[in-house]
């Protein structure tokens, strides 16, 4: 596990500023990578994944998979998952349900509730924790791996001077 002293800390006064990080964030994921999202129900994390899904340019509908647990996106050679472990009983679920298969080289994968599958689910290399904060939201960036690392520091620097594109990172 990575050191957590690469953190990033950003207020999101409302919805559009959640949507602004995912857009921040998009292009600096690539396949191969693994994003936890944690944080309570409402907290925000399906804005944030629809956000960022937008921002790789895909057109089509933004479901939230809390009812078919992963979610499927291709968008140019990437394939995207996003999964929703909040119905998981049980980390061996996530076993039972071929997941593992998932994870690999070419895709990338944002996973909420990751938790629920602890144990079984792979070691992230971005953690998003986002917190409710009055009316808003705080969310708290921890890189696990050093592409996490490369992660926060983009997403520090397309934040502060606020020039980020839907550019995919490189593959």
């Amino acid at each position: 596990m990575h050191s957590p002293d690469v953190t990033a800390v950003y207020e999101l006064p409302d919805e559009a500023a959640t949507q602004r990080l995912g857009a921040c964030l998009a292009p600096l994921l690539a396949g191969g990578r693994v994003v936890f999202l944690e944080g309570d129900l409402g907290a925000g994390k399906t804005t944030l994944v629809r956000a960022l899904i937008r921002a790789l340019g895909y057109a089509g509908p933004v479901k939230s998979p809390t009812y078919s647990l992963v979610e499927v996106y291709v968008i140019s050679s990437l394939y995207l998952y996003h999964f929703d472990f909040y119905r998981f009983e049980s980390p061996e679920e996530f076993l039972d349900a071929g997941f593992s298969e998932y994870f690999n080289e070419h895709a990338l994968c944002l996973v909420e509730w990751p938790e629920r599958a602890a144990g079984c689910v792979p070691s992230p290399d971005l953690r998003l924790r986002l917190h409710h904060a009055g009316l808003g939201r705080v969310l708290e960036a921890v890189a696990d791996t050093p592409e996490g690392t490369q992660c926060i520091r983009g997403l520090k620097s397309a934040w502060t001077d606020g020039s980020y594109s839907a550019m995919p990172a490189p593959r």
